[in-house]
């Protein structure tokens, strides 16, 4: 399942896009306004419009790329060269302008996630840690750790969304996808508090009261 959201003040097209587009593989938040997108919300990839009623999409864009790589579509009625150059500048993934086609959009989205997916890198270090996903290879401070699959699946999205707030709900989604019916509601406190204890990362992996978890840089 993957978490889209939509920052558009047209209602009708935003509405538009959230009912065409639906279906098993993706789910639309809504926003008409800048202001309503949280930066902790959990999302895979954005909507965006430039022209809204409490600011600009650029300098929403400008702000996002200083603390996160989260794919962003442009979608506007600016169809000026200059403000396409500077969209995909600022880091815009890709810049379509209004009207368009709902079939063009969806495969505009599929080809950005796919790339997103792709270029997701296996690979985080910093100071203390070295994480090779691919090899499962775990390190704190030169000294190997062994995780468990789970633990692995745990610390691997908290890692691809550092400095993004994950809902509980959204991590049981996607550690247990494996068609269960029932997962205990402790299981992922427990995965944490294990995650936390064999690597020593307190003060990485943060609780945010009755929300989620956060991996936070420093």
């Amino acid at each position: 399942m993957k978490y889209i959201t939509i920052i558009e003040d047209d209602i009708a097209l935003n509405n538009g896009i959230a009912l065409a587009l639906k279906n098993d593989d993706f789910i639309f938040r809504q926003h008409y306004k800048l202001g309503e997108f949280q930066p902790d919300e959990p999302t895979e990839l954005i909507i965006l419009d430039i022209n809204l009623p409490d600011g600009n999409g650029f300098n929403f864009l400008k702000k996002l790329r200083q603390t996160s790589d989260i794919p962003v579509i442009i979608l506007t009625a600016n169809d000026f060269e200059i403000d396409e150059v500077t969209g995909l500048e600022l880091g815009a993934d890709d810049y379509i302008t209004k009207p368009f086609s709902l079939m063009v959009l969806r495969a505009r989205i599929d080809k950005v996630l796919r790339k997103s997916h792709t270029s997701a890198s296996s690979i985080y270090t910093n100071d203390i840690y070295s994480f090779d996903f691919d090899k499962m290879a775990f390190c704190e401070n030169g000294t190997p750790i062994e995780l468990s699959k789970t633990e692995q699946k745990l610390l691997k999205l908290l890692i691809q969304n550092k400095n993004q707030t994950l809902t509980r709900e959204f991590l049981v989604d996607r550690i247990w996808s494996d068609g269960a019916e029932y997962v205990d509601e402790n299981a992922l406190s427990v995965t944490i508090n294990r995650l936390r204890k064999k690597l020593n990362a307190a003060d990485y992996i943060q609780t945010i009261y009755s929300i989620g978890y956060i991996w936070r840089t420093k």
